[in-house]
């Protein structure tokens, strides 16, 4: 057992349960272990959650950095997307990754700020549109991840239109890069 085994087996233990029945003592049992083993690598739950919001985001953490030569904005709406699709790759991801502190990734944010104003966005335009597109995106998938648990979506009345959760994405990101632009041109 080592600290990634414990990590992988804290985010399949997510998958099947939902983050609100995650325990130390169920971790402790699926890895055959007592449960204060588990404090030889985390010294609570809350630092055991850091570390499967971090292993979780992995996907979106290694995916390709700008260059110099990348559309701002063809770019802006892909490292939102690819946000998104991270997310939504764990049952709770949003919800896990809410209030997270993003430590091991801050060179690629830096990396990431500097693109965009290196590409002419001022930097606090820049600060707000990630920030905006962040918490947009972890709020758009804590509304689709509780749609999709039966029971905790809304009762919506059988006249009301159904919204797909990836248009009204689409159409929300959309909205940011359009403000953001019209803001640069102005």
């Amino acid at each position: 057992m080592n600290r990634e085994s414990v990590v992988a087996e804290a985010l399949s233990l997510l998958d099947e349960v939902g983050l609100d029945a995650v325990s130390t003592r169920q971790l402790a049992k699926r890895l055959g272990v007592e449960q204060p083993s588990l404090y030889w690598y985390f010294r609570t739950k809350k630092d055991l959650l850091a570390a499967m919001a971090q292993a979780a985001m992995a996907p979106h953490a290694n995916a390709p950095l700008p260059t110099p030569e990348d559309d701002w904005r063809a770019w802006f709406l892909e490292n939102t997307r690819s946000f998104r699709r991270t997310l939504l790759m764990r049952r709770d991801g949003a919800r896990l990754h809410a209030g997270s502190t993003p430590t091991a990734d801050l060179d690629r944010i830096r990396h990431k700020m500097s693109f965009l104003v290196d590409s002419g966005v001022p930097e606090r335009e820049a600060q707000m549109a990630m920030l905006t597109a962040s918490r947009f995106t972890v709020g758009s998938v804590l509304e689709e991840q509780a749609a999709s648990v039966p029971g905790d979506g809304p009762d919506l009345p059988a006249d009301m239109p159904r919204v797909d959760p990836e248009s009204a994405f689409e159409a929300g990101l959309s909205l940011i890069v359009d403000g953001l632009t019209q803001r640069l041109t102005a």
